[in-house]
């Protein structure tokens, strides 16, 4: 094994090894280190309760309590649901708006962009809190043994460290790099949900494992949308990403939630681009197991 000097060739050879088993390139994401490791944290649930408890010096806060416009340049993580993004993001003092990091599931580009944001540091969380004060799961698989998690933007490294004096594993890489690995976790969360919930199974394992062709078929259906769409080129491999995935946090249970922020960019690219997702929606409607009307 080789070893590696220094905390920044440790960095570079993680990033590499991200990009390796990604089939993307590995030129560095110019993050920041952070400050002096102070992070704002937004949101007391499961995810907020264990980012707060890296220990450092940290604040943590309720979603509908107060940013401070002190601290510049620090980390902000929102560690709340979605529809709380809305009025997180208006009340936030205008200095500190730059410094806000989004840990969100979903398809956030729209909102993003909405509010400037774009270019904010994002984080897709591969790992399951099955209870606060639990030990977290990670996104280590037999696939991706550097983990699946990963950053991008100015506080990427500050929220990588963040995780490491956990023992959990962050990848730091580029917007370039993130975009397809979005998609793909978007991928992930509408498709198994979706058909653990049309075939009423109780576990995303479950739905993996007793309705696996159906399961590749939907990955391999919104793959081909995404590309079509957005010009986005996925590396081979991803149907055995996700599965292997699926198989670490297997007793995760089966939901189709935050519709507008998951599986309705998929919906709404049409029943031409989407014909099997479109139906499972359809049959979910039908049978009464989702709590919203499809548009």
């Amino acid at each position: 094994m080789a070893l590696f000097g220094s905390k920044a060739a440790q960095k570079i050879a993680s990033r590499s090894a991200w990009a390796e088993n990604r089939g993307v390139g590995g030129d560095d994401d110019k993050s920041s280190d952070g400050d002096d490791g102070f992070g704002t944290i937004v949101g007391g649930g499961r995810i907020g309760g264990l980012l707060n408890s890296a220990g450092g010096e940290s604040i943590l806060l309720g979603r509908e309590d107060s940013i401070s416009s002190e601290k510049e340049g620090t980390p902000i993580l929102i560690a709340t649901r979605n529809d709380s993004l809305e009025s997180i993001v208006d009340e936030c003092p205008e200095n500190r708006k730059k410094d806000l990091v989004f840990l969100q599931n979903g398809y956030l580009d729209g909102f993003l962009e909405g509010k400037g944001l774009l270019d904010n540091t994002q984080v897709l969380l591969y790992l399951s809190v099955p209870a606060k004060g639990v030990e977290p799961v990670d996104g280590v698989t037999a696939v991706n043994p550097e983990g699946l998690t990963a950053a991008t933007g100015v506080h990427a490294q500050a929220f990588a460290d963040r995780l490491a004096t956990l023992g959990l594993k962050c990848n730091v890489i580029t917007p370039e790099q993130y975009r397809p690995a979005m998609f793909e976790k978007l991928i992930w969360i509408s498709t198994y949900m979706l058909v653990g919930t049309a075939k009423e199974c109780k576990s995303v394992g479950d739905a993996g494992s007793q309705h696996k062709q159906l399961v590749e078929q939907v990955i391999n259906e919104l793959l081909a949308a995404v590309t079509a769409k957005e010009g986005v080129e996925f590396a081979s491999g991803a149907v055995e990403r996700l599965a292997a995935y699926t198989d670490v946090v297997a007793d995760f249970p089966c939901a189709v939630k935050e519709f507008e922020w998951r599986n309705q960019y998929f919906y709404n690219l049409g029943n031409e681009a989407c014909p099997t997702h479109n139906a499972l929606l359809k049959e979910c409607e039908d049978k009464g197991s989702i709590t919203f009307s499809l548009p």
